[in-house]
C-alpha cells in the first residue's frame, strides 16, 4: 500500500483540532486509575473515541492505536494511526499548559507523519516524511548548538509502577551529570512537548529512556525532518521499537550519546 502522506497530514490537522477543541474547552472529568500514579481523564478518553471515530471513517485502510483503549479491531501489521490523546495528563490535570494532543502515523516500524497540538499555549507542530516540519505553518530546524555547555537539554519523566526505583537510577545519574556539564536541564512532563521544542530549537536536546510509540510517533518525524537527530542509546536510527528516544542537535548527539550511554 502507497500512501499519500501530505493528504493525510491534511486529515490528521482535521482531526487533531477536533481533540485540541475537546481538551481547551471541557474540564478533565473523572479520573481512571491505570496503576502507581498513572491515570486517564475522562477528557482523554473521550478524544480517543473522537479521533478513531473520525479516522475510522475516513481513513479505513489505515489501523489504529490509541494509548487508552489500544488497537482498533483489525489493525495488522500496515500502517497505523497512533494517538496520545491528552500527553501531559498529570500537568492537564493541575491545570499546567503543558499538554497536547499527538496523532503520528506508523509504517512498519518507522513514524512518517505526525501532528502534535498544544492547545493552551497555541501551538501546532506538523511534519511528513520528506516534506521539512512546521510551527504553525512555518518552517522550522533544530538547533545548531555545538557544546553541551551551551545546552538546554529535557528529560523525559522519572518513572513510576513496578521496579520504579531500579529504572530511575541512571535517571538521576543521568540528571546530575547533566547539570554539572550543560546550560540547563529542564522537564516537562510531555514526551511531545519535548520532541516538539527540539524540533524548534527551543531546546537543543532531549532524553527519554523510554520509547511508548503514542508517545513518541508525532514527535520523532517531526523533530527529524526539522534536522535533528533522532536515535536510540546505542545511536542507532530511532523506531517504534527502539528502547529509548534520543533528540538531539546534530553537533552535540556524539557527546550527549556518550553521557547517556554510560548511565543506561
Amino acid at each position: 500500500m502507497t500512501l499519500d502522506h501530505r493528504a493525510l497530514l491534511t486529515i490528521a490537522e482535521r482531526a487533531v483540532t477536533l481533540a485540541a477543541e475537546i481538551v481547551r474547552t471541557r474540564l478533565p472529568g473523572a479520573v481512571t486509575g491505570k496503576g502507581d500514579r498513572d491515570m486517564a481523564t475522562e477528557v482523554d478518553y473521550t478524544v480517543e473515541h473522537a479521533l478513531r471515530d473520525l479516522l475510522g471513517r475516513e481513513t479505513p485502510e489505515i489501523g489504529f492505536l490509541g494509548e487508552e483503549e489500544g488497537a482498533a479491531p483489525g489493525t495488522g501489521d500496515g500502517p497505523m494511526w497512533v494517538l496520545d490523546p491528552v500527553d501531559g495528563t498529570v500537568n492537564f490535570l493541575h491545570g499546567m499548559p503543558l499538554c497536547g494532543v499527538s496523532l503520528g502515523l506508523v509504517e512498519g516500524d518507522r513514524a512518517v507523519l505526525g501532528v502534535i497540538d498544544l492547545p493552551f499555549l497555541g501551538s501546532r507542530y506538523t511534519a511528513a516524511d520528506g516534506h521539512g516540519a512546521r510551527a504553525d505553518g512555518r518552517e522550522i530546524r533544530a538547533s545548531q548548538a555545538g557544546d553541551l555547555s551551551a545546552a538546554v537539554v529535557a528529560v523525559g519523566d522519572y518513572a513510576v509502577g513496578d521496579d520504579a526505583q531500579a529504572k530511575n537510577l541512571p535517571r538521576l545519574a543521568l540528571t546530575c551529570e547533566l547539570a554539572a556539564r550543560v546550560q540547563r536541564v529542564r522537564m516537562f512532563g510531555s514526551a511531545a512537548i519535548d520532541l516538539a521544542w527540539t524540533a524548534q530549537g527551543r531546546v537543543d536536546a532531549c532524553v527519554m529512556f523510554g520509547n511508548k510509540p503514542w508517545d513518541t510517533a508525532a514527535g520523532v518525524v517531526i523533530a527529524r525532518e526539522a534536522g535533528a537527530s533522532v536515535v536510540d542509546l546505542d545511536g542507532s536510527p530511532h523506531t517504534m521499537r527502539s528502547g529509548a528516544t534520543v533528540a538531539a542537535g546534530p553537533r552535540i548527539l556524539a557527546d550527549l550519546l556518550g553521557l547517556v550511554a554510560d548511565r543506561a
